[in-house]
């Protein structure tokens, strides 16, 4: 059996207008088209739904409840259509800690003059992707790379790591700093979301770890002393905190930007998205530069 939804609109159009020649002008097609597609349906079905005369049209019982059928399945059809224009008119873009750093108030303003259609929504969601896995997103930001296999991204900038400590610690008064200031310091780290790892030390000279679950409790740790921190430079753009500083670490390797997306879901808008931020990055730097 191969029904089609034009099958199905004519049998609704038949009905509703109550004749094949109004049902024509509502489908903006010949009457021989309806009467095509109504003959090929009870073809399908082997079964008359229609009982026709020179006068009027009417269902037979059992096109009365094929009718009810075809109407839910044309409005789950129209549904999906919504669902997809919703989408493209909302393109919601996860993040964890950080969204694009001083850049991401640049990217909203250009989108909305590119993409007037089109409203950029940054939504945070502080796990390993973003809010991809939960459905939070149809895009995310992430500066680690994704474990899961089903998550494709492209690479949309770099951004420069940076120290954080409290502004009373002695280093504090240096205006960069290396990664070994901090050989056996205690850090605060994320690691379901952080960039900040071990292998960035030689073994010898690594900090001291300690877990942390969000940011206010990060930057709340640094602050009252004894804890430093490593991020990147879009935290220190976004998040300045009274009694804490970033200092750039001249030293350390960049960390890579990426906008990530389902493979083999990848969103209508997401190439012009990542070269929009592309673009933004390439032409000014972060604050800590």
């Amino acid at each position: 059996m191969s029904l089609e939804l034009r099958h199905l609109r004519a049998l609704a159009a038949v009905v509703d207008a109550g004749t094949f020649t109004d049902a024509a002008i509502e489908l903006h097609c010949s009457q021989a088209a309806v009467s095509r597609a109504i003959l090929a349906l009870e073809t399908q079905l082997g079964a008359q739904l229609l009982s026709r005369s020179t006068r009027h049209v009417a269902l037979t019982p059992l096109g009365e409840r094929i009718l009810a059928r075809a109407r839910r399945v044309l409005l789950e059809v129209t549904l999906i259509g919504d669902e997809a224009n919703a989408a493209t008119r909302e393109l919601r873009v996860g993040y964890a800690w950080s969204t694009l750093g001083a850049h991401t108030s640049t990217v909203q303003r250009r989108w909305r003059a590119e993409h007037p259609e089109s409203h950029l929504v940054f939504r945070q969601s502080n796990t390993a992707t973003a809010g991809l896995l939960d459905g939070e997103a149809e895009l995310a930001v992430l500066r680690t790379a994704p474990r899961d296999p089903r998550i494709e991204t492209v690479l949309v900038g770099e951004e420069r790591r940076v120290a954080v400590l409290s502004k009373e610690d002695p280093l504090a008064r240096r205006r960069t700093l290396v990664l070994g200031d901090f050989a056996g310091k205690t850090l605060a780290v994320d690691a379901r979301t952080g960039t900040t790892v071990g292998s960035l030390w030689q073994a010898d000279r690594s900090p001291i770890f300690i877990p942390t679950t969000s940011l206010d409790e990060w930057l709340t740790l640094i602050a009252d002393g004894d804890v430093f921190g490593v991020t990147s430079e879009a935290t220190a753009a976004q998040h300045p905190r009274p009694g804490v500083v970033y200092r750039p670490l001249r030293d350390a390797p960049a960390i890579e930007v990426r906008l990530a997306w389902w493979r083999g879901a990848k969103p209508v808008m997401a190439d012009a998205l990542a070269q929009l931020i592309t673009g933004t990055y390439d032409e000014a730097p972060q604050l800590t530069r």
